[in-house]
C-alpha cells in the first residue's frame, strides 16, 4: 500500500515560460495557434486514415496511434498553461501536479515506444518484405501497441509512486510551465536516491536503449536498400521511412536537453526550451512531417478534405 505523503505544501506555484509578465499576452497566442494547429494536424491524419482503405496498413495504424498520442501528450499541458495566463493565476495543487506528471510521462513514455515500433515495422517491410503480411498481422499490431501501452503506463507509475513518497517542506515554486519529474526532485526536502536511480535506468532505457534498436533498425535498411540496383528503386524504398526517421530524431534532439543536460549553468531555462521543442512543438509538427513528406499520406488527406467540402448538406 501506497505510504501518506508528509508534505506540508498543498499547491505549487508554476512560474511559465517567462518571468517577465508583459510577455505573457505574446506566449498565449502563440501557444494558442500551436496548440489549435497540433489539435486540427493530428485529428485530421487520423481520420484521413480511418477513412481512406488505402491507407489500413500496419504503418498507418502505428501513425494513427502515434498523432493520438502527440495530441493528448500537447493537451496535458499546453492547456493548462494558456489557463494559467489567461486567468493570472499560476497555482496548482499538490494532486493536480501529481496526475499532470502521471499523464506527461505516459505519452511521453507511449511516444517513444510507438517510434520504436514504426522503427521495426519498416525493419520487417523494407528487410522481409515476403513476410511482411504474416510477421505484421492485425492482432500483431495490436499486440504492440498494447504493449507500448501498458510499458508506457510503468514508467509513469514507477515514477508517480516514488514521488509521493516524498516530501515537499516550504518551496513550492516550480521553474516551469507544467509540473515535470525533474523540477520537483530538486523542490523535495527528501532523500531522492531511489527516484534518481529509477531515473537514471529508465531514462536510460528511453534516451539510449531505444534509440539504440531503432538505429540497429535502420542499419539494416539502408544496407537492404544499397542492395536495390535502380536509384528509383532505393529512393521509393527510402521514402517509406523518411518521415519516420525526421521525427525520431526531432523528438530525440530535443529530448536529450532535458535529459542528459538537467544541472547545467541557467538549467532552469534550458529545461524549458527543450520541453517547448519535444512536449509542443515536436506534436504539431508530425503532422506536417508525415505527410508531406509522404504521397499516401497527402493523397488521402486531399481526398478526405475534398470530401468534407464539398458534401451537399442534408435538407
Amino acid at each position: 500500500m501506497m505510504t501518506r505523503n508528509h508534505s506540508s505544501v498543498s499547491e505549487f506555484l508554476l512560474l511559465g515560460l517567462s518571468e517577465h509578465w508583459e510577455q505573457e499576452p505574446l506566449l498565449f497566442g502563440i501557444f494558442l495557434v500551436i496548440y489549435l494547429v497540433t489539435v486540427v494536424g493530428n485529428t485530421l491524419i487520423i481520420l484521413a486514415i480511418v477513412s481512406d482503405p488505402h491507407l489500413h496498413s500496419p504503418m498507418y495504424f502505428f501513425l494513427a496511434n502515434l498523432s493520438l498520442t502527440d495530441m493528448c501528450l500537447s493537451s496535458t499541458t499546453v492547456p493548462r498553461m494558456l489557463v494559467n495566463i489567461q486567468t493570472q493565476r499560476h497555482s496548482i495543487p499538490y494532486a493536480g501536479c501529481l496526475s499532470q506528471i502521471y499523464f506527461f510521462l505516459w505519452f511521453i513514455g507511449l511516444d517513444v515506444f510507438l517510434l520504436a515500433v514504426m522503427a521495426y515495422d519498416r525493419l520487417v517491410a523494407i528487410c522481409y518484405p515476403l513476410h511482411y503480411t504474416l510477421v505484421m498481422s492485425p492482432r500483431c499490431c495490436i499486440l504492440l501497441v498494447t504493449t507500448s501501452l501498458f510499458l508506457a503506463h510503468s514508467y509513469a507509475l514507477t515514477h508517480i509512486i516514488l514521488l509521493s513518497q516524498l516530501s515537499f517542506c516550504m518551496d513550492n515554486i516550480i521553474l516551469h510551465f507544467f509540473c515535470e519529474l525533474l523540477p520537483m526532485l530538486k523542490l523535495s526536502c527528501s532523500n531522492t536516491y531511489a527516484n534518481q536511480c529509477v531515473l537514471l535506468y529508465w531514462g536510460g532505457a528511453l534516451t539510449v536503449l531505444i534509440p539504440l534498436l531503432i538505429i540497429v533498425s535502420y542499419v539494416r535498411i539502408v544496407a537492404t536498400i544499397v542492395r536495390v540496383p535502380s536509384a528509383s528503386g532505393k529512393w521509393k524504398t527510402f521514402s517509406t521511412c523518411g518521415s519516420h526517421l525526421s521525427a525520431v530524431c526531432l523528438f530525440y534532439v530535443s529530448a536529450i536537453g532535458v535529459y542528459f543536460i538537467p544541472y547545467a549553468a541557467d538549467s532552469a531555462s534550458r529545461d524549458r526550451i527543450a520541453s517547448v521543442m519535444y512536449a509542443v512543438v515536436t506534436p504539431m509538427l508530425n503532422p506536417f512531417i508525415y505527410s508531406l513528406r509522404n504521397k499516401d499520406m497527402t493523397s488521402a488527406l486531399r481526398r478526405f478534405l475534398n470530401k468534407i467540402l464539398l458534401q451537399p448538406p442534408q435538407s
